[in-house]
């Protein structure tokens, strides 16, 4: 073997080496990291869950014990036991009497960055949404989170309305995200200077959410009464 050939050969087994090197240590980050997801997975889903509860008292004013309602295939709702992760569920809440205050619903939709998850509360009585809450976001810090930290932004949800048309078929006014300071009507949600992404992607969220969820709760809202 001439010294060219005894060169490519080292530089051969070095080159398989480095290889089985890079492959080995993939390997093992790939398993670390399934093993970081499955250890810690029942962990970040107790957590998420002890948000939403926290969240479902905060969205309904006057709240002080909750049920939770499943949307059945027959367009009305079921009381369960065991909370299940599942987009047909609401959030009844009662206050110390038993009486209905008001309902929590999830929803999500596309903003600036990704995702975003929220929950609102809506009182079927009055027809508004009365709270208002972010439970999963990705927007830019200082900008796109003001979302959940302006107060003049936050005000929208006291009492936005959502009031049914005669027939109980769907919303009189849908709502209607608007610039920051021409928000004129009842159903529309004042914008944020800066961050008109974020806070039209949750008037738009919102709007979408409330035409569906709505009509079915106030249709069937006799139906949350535990005192019958």
């Amino acid at each position: 073997m001439n010294q060219t050939q005894t060169i490519h050969t080292t530089s051969s087994v070095s080159s398989t080496k480095m290889l089985q090197a890079m492959v080995g240590i993939g390997i093992m980050c790939a398993l670390m990291i399934v093993l970081t997801f499955e250890g810690t997975k029942s962990r970040i889903a107790h957590n998420k869950a002890e948000a939403l509860e926290k969240a479902i008292f905060k969205v309904i004013p006057g709240m002080v014990k909750k049920r939770t309602y499943q949307l059945n295939e027959n367009s009305s709702f079921d009381t369960i036991r065991s909370e299940i992760k599942d987009a047909s569920l609401v959030y009844a809440g009662y206050d110390e009497n038993d009486q209905l205050v008001g309902m929590a619903i999830e929803a999500s939709g596309i903003g600036f960055a990704d995702i975003i998850r929220i929950l609102y509360g809506y009182n079927p009585e009055t027809q508004k949404i009365v709270g208002f809450y972010v439970l999963e976001s990705k927007e830019t810090p200082g900008l796109g989170d003001k979302i959940e930290k302006d107060e003049n932004f936050l005000s929208n949800f006291s009492a936005l309305d959502v009031t049914l048309v005669e027939d109980l078929s769907a919303i009189k006014n849908e709502i209607i995200p608007v610039k920051q300071g021409a928000k004129e009507n009842p159903w529309e949600v004042d914008g944020i200077t800066g961050a008109t992404i974020s806070s039209r992607s949750i008037g738009n969220i919102l709007s979408e959410s409330t035409s569906h969820w709505v009509p079915l709760i106030y249709k069937n809202r006799r139906s949350f009464d535990i005192k019958k």
